[in-house]
C-alpha cells in the first residue's frame, strides 16, 4: 500500500486499514507510560496547588505542577463500562483525554532553570519525576534545529512532545496513526493553557529538523518520534519566529555534533509486532533541511446565500481551572437531554476559539484565531434556535445555516458503532479541515498537523463544555463521506476530521480519587 492510498482508507474507509484478523493481546499490553532505568532522578514537588499563579522566574516546583496539570497521572477510576459487565475497570487517568486511555504521547524537556542542572529531561508519569537524558546546555543546537526561527537563548527551556508508536498500535494498528497525531494536539493544548497559567509564554513548532530532535532527546525513529517543539519563556520581548530561516543546517551535520544516547526503558510488552506503515509515514514526514519552508497564508471559507444568526455578546469564561480539569467526563451512552440555551451555546464556542488561539510556526503570529480547522455543528432544543446545520464563523461569532430540521437520527446512521445515543444530545460539534490534509504545503506532515490542530481544538471545546459543566465525547468512529455529505463539505474542499457531541449527562457510578492534593 502507498502513502497516499494508506492517508485514504486511514480517513474515508477505516474498515480496511486494520487486518480482519487483528487482536488485542491485552495479557502483552505496553504500560501508558514510558520508563528509563539506571538514570539520575529529580523529585518534583507532590504538593499540587488548587489554583496556579504566574511566576516571572520558574522553579523547579513551578515546573513539576505545569507538567503535573498538563500530562500527569491526576485520578485513578473504577467503573463498570457497561451495565452487563460484572469485572470492573481500574485506569489511571490525566486531565487530557486520549484514544482508548492508551496516551501515546510522552513529554520531554529542555530546561535551563537555576534549581536544576541545564539538559535534556523526560517527564516520568508514573512516579512525577525528571529523568536526566543528558546534561548541558544546548541552545545553538536547539535553535538550529528549528530553523534558526527561534530565540531559543531568551527562553528557559522547551518541551518536547513525542508519539511513541506502539503503545496504541497494540490496540488500534494502522488506526492508531490518527489517534496519535489527535492525542499529541490535546496535550499541547493542556500544555498551552496550563502555561498561560503560569505566565508562561510560548510558541509551538511543528516544522524542525527530526532526526536532529530525537537525536538530542536519545529516541530512535523505529519506536518514538517528536510531534511537536515548544519553547518557554517568561520575556516578553522575545523574539518567537523569523520569517526565513537562516544558516540552514542539515539534521546529518547537526547530528554530528552530539553522541548518541543508549538509555534503557521498559515497555512492559514482550512481543512488539512491526508497524511499517507508521514507520513509512514517520519517514515521508520527516525535515532534513529548511530548504522548502513554506506557510499557508489564511484563507476563508464563506457560506454564501444562507441565514446568519449572529449569537449573543459574551465574555470569556471565568472557572475555576482544577475543578473544570477533574470535571471534564465523557458521558459516551449517559447523555441526557435537556434544553441547552443560546447563551450558553454562544459561550461555549466564544471561549473555545479564544483558548485555542496561539503561536505557531505555521501563522509566524501571534494569537490568530484557527482557521485551518474550524466547527460546523448539528442543533436541537437550543433555546432560540432552530434546529439545523449551521458553521461557526468565529471571526465574527455568528452561525452560519447549513440546512434546516433535525438531523439526529442522521448523525447516529453515520455512527460505525452506537457510542453514543444521539437521541440524548442536543449538540453535536463536527471539527472540519482541508480535504488533502495540506499535502501540498507540508507533504505527508500536513495529515498529522491537521490532526495536532483538531486536538488543541477540540481541547479547548472540551474544557469550556467542562467549565459549563456539560460533557463532551470525541468520536472519530463514524462514515466520513456520510458526514461530509450531510454537513455539505465537499463543495468547500473540506472533510470531517472529529465529531463532538456535547450535552447534559447523568454520570456512569464509578469509583474516583485524585491521585495528588
Amino acid at each position: 500500500m502507498n502513502l497516499d492510498e494508506f492517508l485514504y482508507k486511514l480517513h474515508f474507509e477505516t474498515d480496511k486499514i486494520t487486518p480482519p484478523d487483528w487482536e488485542v493481546n491485552w495479557d502483552d499490553a505496553p504500560l501508558p507510560y514510558k520508563l528509563y532505568r539506571g538514570l539520575p532522578v529529580i523529585t518534583l514537588d507532590s504538593d499540587i496547588p488548587d489554583v496556579l499563579e504566574q511566576t516571572a522566574k520558574p522553579t523547579l516546583k513551578d515546573i513539576g505542577h505545569f507538567l503535573w496539570y498538563s500530562f500527569g497521572l491526576t485520578q485513578v477510576s473504577e467503573s463498570f463500562p457497561f451495565p452487563t459487565q460484572t469485572d470492573s475497570w481500574t485506569a489511571c487517568r490525566r486531565f487530557v483525554p486520549s484514544g482508548g486511555a492508551l496516551y501515546p504521547s510522552e513529554l520531554y524537556l529542555y530546561l535551563k532553570i537555576e534549581d536544576v542542572a541545564a539538559g535534556i529531561y523526560h517527564y516520568d508519569v508514573a512516579h512525577h519525576c525528571l529523568v536526566c537524558l543528558r546534561e548541558g546546555n544546548f541552545d545553538d543546537y536547539l535553535r538550529l534545529a528549528l530553523g534558526n526561527r527561534c530565540d531559543v537563548s531568551s527562553s528557559f527551556g522547551a518541551v518536547f512532545i513525542s508519539t511513541f508508536f506502539w503503545k496504541n498500535f497494540f490496540k488500534y494498528h494502522n488506526f492508531s496513526y490518527r489517534l496519535q497525531g489527535l492525542d499529541a494536539g490535546f496535550v499541547i493544548g493542556q500544555l498551552l493553557e496550563v502555561g498561560r497559567r503560569l505566565g508562561f509564554k510560548s510558541g509551538v513548532y511543528y516544522q524542525f529538523l527530526d532526526r536532529a530532535i530525537n537525536h538530542l532527546i536519545g529516541i530512535h525513529d523505529h519506536e518514538e518520534s517528536v510531534y511537536a517543539v515548544i519553547p518557554l519563556s517568561v520575556d516578553k520581548k522575545m523574539t518567537w519566529f523569523r520569517d526565513e530561516a537562516q544558516d540552514s543546517v542539515s539534521a546529518e551535520k547537526l547530528c554530528s555534533e552530539l553522541k548518541p544516547l543508549h538509555h534503557q526503558h521498559y515497555v512492559r510488552s514482550k512481543e512488539i509486532r512491526e508497524y511499517p506503515m507508521l514507520l513509512k509515514m514517520n519517514e515521508a514526514c520527516m525535515m532534513d533541511s529548511f530548504a522548502s519552508l513554506i506557510t499557508i497564508k489564511k484563507t476563508q471559507h464563506e457560506e454564501r446565500g444562507n441565514p446568519v444568526i449572529r449569537l449573543p455578546s459574551v465574555d470569556r469564561l471565568s472557572y475555576k481551572f482544577s475543578t473544570a480539569c477533574r470535571s471534564r467526563y465523557s458521558p459516551g451512552l449517559d447523555f441526557v437531554l435537556k434544553p441547552i440555551s443560546l447563551n450558553t451555546l454562544s459561550a461555549l464556542f466564544f471561549e473555545t476559539i479564544s483558548a485555542s488561539s496561539y503561536r505557531n510556526d505555521l501563522d509566524q503570529f501571534l494569537q490568530q484565531i484557527p482557521y485551518r480547522v474550524s466547527l460546523t455543528l448539528s442543533s436541537y432544543n437550543i433555546d432560540g434556535l432552530s434546529n439545523a446545520l449551521y458553521a461557526y464563523d468565529g471571526s465574527a461569532h455568528v452561525l452560519r445555516g447549513i440546512a434546516e430540521g433535525d438531523f439526529r437520527n442522521a448523525l447516529q446512521n453515520g455512527l460505525l458503532a452506537d457510542f453514543v445515543n444521539t437521541a440524548q444530545i442536543p449538540l453535536s460539534v463536527n471539527i472540519v479541515g482541508n480535504q488533502d490534509h495540506y499535502r501540498n504545503a507540508y507533504g505527508f506532515r500536513g495529515h498529522r498537523i491537521q490532526h495536532m490542530e483538531t486536538g488543541i481544538l477540540s481541547h479547548s471545546l472540551l474544557l469550556a463544555a467542562s467549565a459549563l459543566k456539560l460533557g463532551g465525547h470525541p468520536i472519530l468512529g463514524f462514515n466520513v463521506p456520510w458526514y461530509d455529505e450531510l454537513f455539505q463539505l465537499n463543495q468547500s474542499g473540506r472533510t470531517s476530521l472529529l465529531h463532538i457531541p456535547i450535552g447534559h449527562y447523568r454520570p456512569n457510578p464509578r469509583l474516583q480519587g485524585s491521585l495528588h492534593n
